[in-house]
């Protein structure tokens, strides 16, 4: 059943707890996906998917925080190439050593590439909390469908021991019906 539940995948933006209730969810789902009809999973097997888990997302937070150093360092070396540029073009032209045309595109030019690299990090930024927001739902539809199946698992085993009292209060009737039958004759 919970093998149809894809776990969503971490980002730069999930926070501790976030990354806490992945683990145990995908932990629980080794769980319950490894057990065999009433017994369960080993503790030793258990013990080294989680110590998988685990390590998985310790090396996703160390790779997305390696990531989020890489944007910003790119942003900022954009935004001191683009100050430098309309800096020293800027001085060329108040200088009346360019035609002011030529000057306002060249700065006009290092702002715009200013504007995009900050423009696309914060589109980076505010696409990542959408995506971290979208896992959170996730977790919770797959923590409340654990619910409902630990539920129902529980309402099944009740029901399958009605239906066996059941079979029993049967079998003894027809057993005591037959053996009536069998006085008769």
């Amino acid at each position: 059943m919970e093998k149809s539940v894809k776990s969503p995948t971490l980002s730069s933006t999930s926070t501790a707890e976030d990354r806490a209730d992945y683990i145990v969810a995908r932990l629980e789902q080794f769980i319950r996906d490894g057990r065999k009809d009433e017994q369960g999973m080993s503790f030793d097997k258990w013990k080294q998917m989680a110590r998988s888990e685990i390590a998985i997302a310790v090396a996703e937070a160390e790779l997305s925080q390696q990531h989020d150093e890489l944007h910003s360092k790119r942003v900022l070396f954009v935004a001191a190439t683009s100050m430098i540029t309309i800096g020293f073009w800027g001085t060329v032209t108040s200088m009346d050593k360019l035609d002011y045309l030529i000057g306002a595109v060249i700065c006009g030019l290092a702002g715009i590439l200013l504007m995009l690299a900050v423009g696309e990090w914060r589109l980076r930024s505010w696409s990542e909390r959408r995506a971290a927001k979208k896992r959170r739902e996730i977790l919770g539809r797959i923590e409340s469908l654990n619910r409902r199946i630990k539920r129902l698992e529980k309402e099944l085993e009740a029901e399958a021991d009605d239906y066996e009292e059941m079979l029993k209060k049967v079998t003894k009737r027809r057993s005591a019906l037959s053996l009536g039958d069998r006085g008769r004759s």
